[in-house]
């Protein structure tokens, strides 16, 4: 049972990702999930809302700590974005142009249209800024500097995404890494 779970959990994601919240259907992501189509109510009562917050939740959990381990590698913040940005464009590549953040299609389509969902993004998207001013904190940053660089890095990353899959180039993610190295060394200079 928790196997067909989550199946259908990473099914799930899968398809938000690349098709958004209208453009999939449970049909879809049972027949994905090789999973009993009842199945989806029993593990999901509240239907595909309940269940693309969970995926929301669970997607942004692990996005998170990919991104962080990455941020973790380097020795300083300024590496870190060379770092971030660098793997963020080899993914676009090896997917071609396919997978970039789990969460923005889900995020852009529902932020106006369902409070519930776009709460579940809001809540991913506040542990993605409080991971990344951490992590800017732990470079010496101050509080306040730590949290404006962790919202510029989550901005810079997310618009570079949408450019670089409508362009199918990595030039947006690479003209945004350098941004964020260089507002890095400014905050450093200012400190």
């Amino acid at each position: 049972m928790a196997d067909t779970k989550a199946r259908i959990l990473a099914t799930s994601g899968e398809l938000f990702q690349r098709h958004g919240y209208a453009g999939t259907g449970l049909k879809r992501i049972a027949a994905a999930a090789r999973a009993p189509f009842g199945s989806i109510y029993h593990f999901f009562p509240g239907g595909k809302q309940q269940l693309a917050a969970e995926v929301i939740r669970a997607e942004g959990a692990g996005y998170r700590d990919l991104v962080t381990a990455i941020l973790d590698q380097a020795g300083s913040a300024e590496q870190a974005m060379e770092l971030a940005f660098a793997a963020a464009a080899d993914r676009l590549v090896e997917t071609d142009f396919a997978d970039a953040c789990p969460i923005a299609t889900l995020a852009l389509e529902v932020a106006s249209t369902n409070e519930p969902l776009r709460e579940a993004t809001a809540e991913v998207f506040t542990d993605w800024i409080e991971a990344g001013a951490a992590r800017f904190q732990r470079w010496g940053f101050p509080a306040p500097a730590a949290r404006r660089l962790a919202i510029g890095f989550l901005n810079a990353l997310e618009g570079a995404f949408v450019l670089a899959r409508a362009l199918r180039d990595t030039e947006p993610l690479e003209a945004a890494g350098a941004l964020m190295r260089a507002a890095v060394r400014a905050q450093s200079a200012a400190r």
